[in-house]
């Protein structure tokens, strides 16, 4: 047995946790007796990972793009490491491109994020950003408990702590509650692995989840491990060994994750099993182990899904995040989430391939979020190399925040013409707003036009509504060669409504009255592409896409702003949370900007929430205070009045004097460097001295000092191993002083 322990192992030893900045917000995570001594109000980093985005409904429309695909059936769970370890994990995103931005929600049901170490903690609650994407996209988000098995830490005073309980009541049920009610997520995925209990243990586990249900709306997930004895035994199977947790005179958990060594008749009774409980079948899910292969994994899938009947179960993936994780690079991983999910042909609606990996689109129909005016996408996958807003860059920086992602295309890619038609993909070289947009490109000729079907729609248009598209073909006063498209109760029939002629190089918007379609149910969102001539190197991207009721609305902005903690790290560099009294109409997000000597702005971070946490604020010379605003932008991307609060520095002068005045980093180690060597500094009087190494995202990434020194010249030994080529900066600081060095490491 290869426990899930071993797995979370792997992915930190290949992927260093996030560093830490000053002030920094973290997701949560506890030991069972530390949770009962938590409370909101006593946990400064609480309203940071408090989700403001409501789960939205979903549907299955009336459209469906594979034939094969079976709806009302089977359902996917994804148990996905959304980050590197337990510990140590931002909650609204950090300064780097680099994330597991999962944007596949469309064929998941339930996202776990997945993580609990016994060095670290055994509970996680999910991070602001990955609840928010889910709730944008109508997934439910769950938390993580788990027991690792003795070999890799496990204790069972932990589960005996963790299920305590007198008179019926289970402080620590109480506090999963609590955590998941306030940070706004919506249960718990537990996993017991640890051995050494017996029946007694397992009862009280059992009771302790159906008190869970008596007492809230908290869903639970059981994974197959611990059985009715207290003992470990995965079952592969739901039996008469561990139905207790599953379903004992109710619901006891609301799904079951059946471990991975299941077999074809073993689901087969698992599912008579559960249907004699009077449970569904799909509330099983069968456990698919992919982080070591991915879509090369060897599944029995026709035992779970066979071709032309109905599934026998749900299945359950375990770290889909292998598209990330083995990746080498960014687009190397969003084309190998799209082969995870989407299968071989880039293509939902034709998954036919001898390769026995099919994609998720074979099995079941994709859902949709779009099922209320307004919608509006900016194609933002929630990172970026710069941020946008309203087509001008206001960030010349890395980011991620997956609070951001918008609703991405319902089908990637479904592009059809009697030609060859032009290749679509997401672009992070521009955005009109955020970090990414649309990208279509190729060659166009009369009489083959290209129909890019793009969302699938459960929605009522209304008199009002307006179609708003925002475009660029990299010229000016030029045909655009592009028609948004509409498909009502027969999604095989679109009505178009053509952008026309660029008026601008840059980014167009077109808005197009839908009033005369009032009443009408709208089931298909897409572009068409036609030329009336030959164009050869086509180009033309998408920045923003939807529909709206009227003109786009300005919503109120947020009140009581103020700053709750500004940490400056230097002269020029600080890090700052922020708080406010949401906007009375509501947002989509909030842009936190900085205003420039010149009335420019320049963009810091961006949240649905009330509390935003800045990575980086940066001085400008000669200022000693520095104005933030805070501004709501709607649903409709209307933008409000800005809120405004400042910060204060304290300028000392120290920067940039390499020794001068007997402080700060010396000359004399290489630079470039290839292996570890020692780096020497002198300080000029006695106390604590603290020498770090941070990634150029601002990452700290090793910490090389931290203690008190002597007055005098000194060095500290900068150990490499570990590390990858790049640029890194030397951060000494002392008595308030702070000397800052550039380094590249060359492999």
């Amino acid at each position: 047995m290869r426990p899930l322990i071993l797995q979370l192992l792997l992915f930190a030893v290949f992927h260093p946790a996030f560093g830490q900045l000053p002030g920094q917000p973290h997701s949560s995570y506890w030991f069972p007796q530390e949770l009962l001594s938590w409370t909101p109000g006593g946990d400064a980093d609480a309203p940071y990972n408090r989700s403001s985005v409501e789960l939205r409904d979903r549907t299955l429309g009336d459209t469906q793009a594979n034939v094969h695909a079976r709806p009302e059936e089977a359902r996917i769970a994804a148990l996905s490491i959304m980050y590197p370890s337990t510990g140590g994990n931002p909650s609204q995103g950090a300064r780097t491109m680099d994330v597991y931005a999962f944007n596949y929600w469309q064929y998941t049901d339930r996202l776990v994020m997945w993580g609990g170490s016994a060095g670290e903690g055994l509970i996680l609650s999910p991070s602001q950003d990955v609840i928010d994407a889910g709730h944008r996209n109508g997934v439910p988000v769950y938390g993580t408990v788990f027991f690792p098995p003795v070999a890799y830490g496990g204790q069972i005073q932990w589960v005996e702590d963790f299920v305590q309980n007198s008179g019926g009541v289970f402080p620590v049920a109480d506090k999963l509650i609590e955590v998941a009610e306030y940070y706004g997520f919506e249960g718990w995925f537990i996993n017991q692995e640890t051995a050494g209990g017996d029946a007694a243990l397992a009862q009280d586990m059992r009771d302790l989840m159906e008190y869970v249900h008596a007492n809230s709306e908290v869903r639970i997930m059981w994974y197959d491990a611990m059985v009715e004895s207290g003992a470990i035994s995965w079952q592969n199977a739901l039996n008469s060994n561990n139905d207790m947790f599953f379903h004992d005179g109710g619901v006891i958990s609301d799904e079951m994750f059946l471990n991975f060594w299941w077999s074809a008749s073993g689901l087969a009774s698992s599912a008579s099993f559960a249907q004699g409980l009077g449970r569904s079948p799909y509330d099983l899910c069968a456990g698919v182990d992919v982080q070591a292969g991915g879509y090369s994994t060897g599944v029995n899938w026709e035992a779970v899904f066979p071709e032309g009947s109905a599934h026998v179960t749900s299945l359950g993936f375990y770290c889909p995040n292998w598209c990330y994780t083995s990746s080498t690079g960014h687009q190397d991983f969003y084309e190998r989430a799209n082969r995870f999910w989407v299968g071989a042909n880039r293509d939902p609606s034709n998954t036919d391939t001898s390769h026995p990996w099919k994609g998720m689109a074979h099995y079941v129909p994709a859902t949709t979020p779009v099922t209320s005016v307004p919608f509006v996408t900016c194609f933002n996958t929630g990172q970026g190399s710069s941020y946008h807003v309203q087509g001008e860059e206001l960030g010349d920086f890395q980011w991620n925040n997956r609070s951001l992602q918008d609703v991405l295309p319902t089908w990637r890619w479904i592009a059809r013409s009697d030609g060859t038609p032009l290749f679509p993909e997401l672009d992070w070289e521009t955005a009109y707003w955020g970090g990414s947009c649309l990208k279509v490109s190729g060659d166009l000729y009369p009489g083959t036009p290209t129909m890019l079907y793009l969302y699938k729609t459960d929605l009522t248009l209304a008199g009002g509504d307006v179609l708003v598209l925002t475009y660029s073909t990299g010229s000016a006063g030029t045909e655009s060669n592009i028609r948004a498209a509409l498909a009502f109760e027969d999604p095989g029939t679109f009505h178009y409504f053509d952008a026309g002629t660029t008026s601008t190089e840059g980014w167009n918007t077109v808005n197009f009255d839908l009033s005369a379609y009032s009443g009408r149910p709208l089931s298909v969102i897409a572009l068409s592409f036609d030329a009336s001539e030959p164009v050869t190197g086509y180009t033309a991207r998408a920045g923003r896409l939807g529909i709206i009721q009227g003109a786009a609305d300005e919503p109120a902005p947020p009140a009581g702003l103020y700053v709750e903690d500004f940490c400056q790290i230097d002269d020029d560099h600080g890090t700052v949370r922020l708080r406010w009294t949401h906007s009375a109409d509501g947002a989509y997000l909030y842009c936190v900007c900085r205003v420039n000597a010149d009335e420019s702005r320049t963009w810091l971070w961006s949240t649905p929430g009330d509390a935003c946490f800045v990575p980086e604020l940066q001085r400008e010379a000669p200022e000693t205070v520095t104005t933030i605003e805070v501004c709501a932008v709607s649903p409709e991307f209307g933008i409000s009045q800005a809120s405004a609060t400042t910060v204060e520095w304290t300028v000392t002068g120290m920067e940039g004097g390499h020794g001068d005045g007997g402080f700060g980093l010396l000359d004399g180690m290489p630079n470039p460097v290839s292996s570890s060597v020692p780096v020497p500094f002198e300080v000029r009087a006695s106390g604590r001295v603290e020498l770090s190494l941070y990634a150029i995202d601002g990452r700290m990434v090793l910490r090389m000092l931290d203690g008190e020194m002597e007055a005098g010249e000194h060095s500290a030994l900068l150990e490499t191993d570990g590390l990858s080529s790049g640029v890194y900066f030397l951060r000494l600081s002392s008595c308030g002083a702070v000397d800052t060095g550039k380094l590249l490491l060359v492999r």
